[in-house]
């Protein structure tokens, strides 16, 4: 009795699609919330400093998965700037849970070129 199932089982593509969301379920979320509160997006951009901030808003918004996740971390996340302590603890443990994300980003788009017939 094998485990497996085939890729084009129905519970392959229903799991295949909740792995998905999931993963990208904090950036559906916050690309969601600054469109619906684009002035709260620009003060996110000009607290991080980016110039000028309705541009990077709208570039957010746009580019809300793993380029912009990658390039916010090490805009926002410099935790190797910050003196020891608990906030720059826990900037790096965000800066490096987005890392991953971004890694998984990576993942899944290599499995889904490699996996064409």
């Amino acid at each position: 009795m094998s485990s497996r199932i085939d890729a084009g089982h129905p519970i392959a593509g229903g799991l295949g699609f909740l792995a998905l969301l999931g993963l990208c379920a904090a950036y559906v979320q916050g690309g969601l919330v600054k469109l619906t509160d684009f002035p709260g997006a620009i003060g996110e951009m000009t607290h991080f400093g980016l110039s000028p901030a309705p541009l990077f808003a709208v570039l957010v918004i746009a580019l809300a998965l793993g380029a912009f996740t990658l390039a916010a971390s090490f805009i926002a996340l410099r935790y190797w700037q910050m003196p020891a302590g608990q906030d720059r603890f826990m900037a790096a443990n965000s800066f490096y849970e987005h890392l991953g994300l971004a890694g998984g980003f990576l993942l899944v788009a290599l499995t889904d070129l490699t996996s064409r017939d």
